[in-house]
Formats: C-alpha cells, structure tokens, sequence
C-alpha cells in the first residue's frame, strides 16, 4: 500500500517524467534531423519534427555498397559472440558458485582482478598478433569471451537457488551437467536474458577493436564503417562539394549523415530489447544481492 501523501507523489512522477524527457528529447531530435534537409537543421536545430521532409541521408549511407556486408559481418560477430559468452560464462559461472571446489577462492579472485588491472593496448595487440587473430573476426569475439561483471552476477544468481533441487536429481543419478542444463538453467533466465542483453549490445556497438585490428576494410564492422561514411561526408563538406545534388537533388551536411546512421545502428538493439525487458531488472537485483 502506498502511504506516501499526493504531493510526494506528484512530486516523483514529476521528476520521472523530467528524467524520461532528457532521455528521450536527443533521440527524437536525431531522428529527425535525419528526414530533415539541411537548411532546415540549420534553421531549426532543437527540432522535433522533420522539416522538409526528406529521404536522402538514407539513400546516402544505404548506396555505399558495403554498408549490407558490414551490416551482416556485425550481425554475424554478435551471434556468434554472444552464444560464446552465454557458453563460457554460464559454465564458468556454475563452476564458481560450488564453493567446496579446490581453488575455489583463487579462480574467484582471478576472476576479479582483470576488472581492476588491463595490460593497456599495446600488450593486447601483440597478444592478438601472436595468435594470428589481427585482421581476424575472431578477434571481436575471442578478446572479451568472458566479461568478469557478467560471470560474477551469473555465479551470485547461481547462488540462490536452492541446493536442494539439484540435490534430488543427483540422487536419482543425474550428473552435474545434467543438473545444470535440465534444472538451473531454465530457472535462470532471468540472469541468462541480462547477461546476453550485455553481450549483444557490446558485440553490436564494437568499434574500438574492429578499428585497430581489421586492417581490411571488407572485414569492418558496421559502427567503423558508418564512422568512415560520417569522415567522408564532412571532408566533401568542408571542401564545399555539394554531394547530394548527384543523387538525391538536395544538399546533405554532415548533420544529416550522422543522424541516419546512428537512427540505423540502433534500430536492431531497439527491436531486440523489448523481449528482453522484462528479465531485465529481475535478473540484475537477484545477481546483484547474493552472496
């Protein structure tokens, strides 16, 4: 029951809202610049609703014909990623929460100290150098196979469930994979759905590493190559090339370019994250709290 009087009330739904619009406001004004021509941006720059309205931002960055490849090399990469990382950190995860295992404590704190201490970029390529994985596609996915953060709220979430229910199924003869796959892990989802949200969403977003280690432009990522569209599009800009006229009869900025392409790269995780949404805070607060 509610015993909070009507203007606290008030007062927190009014707070809400006002966090809810600083969140929304940028996304809507992206958006639209994005249908919007250029004299309009610049006639109208905190607006809400397209001005003059337009599809050549899109029509832009979609007739850059490696804009599909890279498109499917990100989809691909987040996949593949993402089922690794349930993989090895689910297994990872079961295995830490039985404390009773020999170096236990030491595989726990070796755990946690790559959350405090990196070797910096320089050891890590020559690291991926020596694996042969530079200009690789494996190597956006084999560096953060396991995310310490991620393994640490899998194994607490392990923690509170009931010993108990795995106890009966080892007495009927089950053994521990069998308990994990057949009792834990449809308990988990909850935990399951949060920690592959993180994954997916770090795979998707990945442009520090397809940047310094895919030297081959045909292997680029979908966030490097929208960042060459975008440095493309503002070096005609500053030389006073009316890029647009070509194709699209109107004149793009660097503005419009911008705004389509990130619109673009998040649309997919937009879409992902409402079947997701709903294990989302119950799989933080129930990994977060134990042990």
């Amino acid at each position: 029951m509610d015993n909070n009087p009507f203007w606290a009330n008030a007062l927190i739904y009014l707070v809400l809202t006002a966090l809810s619009l600083i969140t929304l406001l940028p996304m809507v004004n992206v958006l639209a610049f994005s249908f919007s021509e250029a004299r309009a941006i610049y006639d109208n720059p905190l607006m809400l609703l397209p001005h003059d309205f337009t599809t050549a931002a899109y029509t832009y960055i979609f007739s850059t014909p490696a804009l599909l490849k890279a498109f499917g090399i990100t989809v691909y990469v987040t996949i593949t990623g993402t089922l690794l990382n349930l993989l090895f950190t689910v297994t990872g995860a079961y295995g830490l929460s039985k404390t009773h295992i020999p170096g236990h404590r030491f595989l726990l704190w070796w755990t946690i100290v790559p959350m405090l201490f990196g070797a910096g970029l320089i050891p890590f390529y020559l690291l991926l150098k020596e694996l042969h994985l530079i200009n690789s596609l494996w190597a956006m996915i084999l560096p953060g196979l396991v995310a310490p953060f991620n393994l640490i709220l899998m194994r607490n979430f392990f923690w509170s469930i009931p010993d108990e229910l795995e106890e009966c199924v080892k007495i009927d003869g089950a053994t521990e994979w069998t308990a994990l796959t057949r009792i834990i892990l449809p308990l988990s989802k909850p935990a399951i759905a949060t920690i592959a949200l993180f994954y997916a969403v770090g795979h998707w977003n990945d442009y520090f590493n397809g940047l310094f280690f895919l030297t081959d432009n045909g292997k680029w990522p979908l966030q490097v190559l929208l960042r060459s569209i975008i440095i493309d599009m503002s070096a005609l800009n500053m030389r006073g090339t009316n890029l647009g006229q070509d194709v699209t009869k109107v004149i793009l900025t660097p503005e419009n370019i911008k705004s389509a392409t990130i619109v673009f790269s998040i649309v997919p995780i937009l879409v992902v994250y409402p079947f997701l949404q709903r294990y989302f805070v119950k799989g933080i607060m129930m990994g977060a709290v134990k042990g």
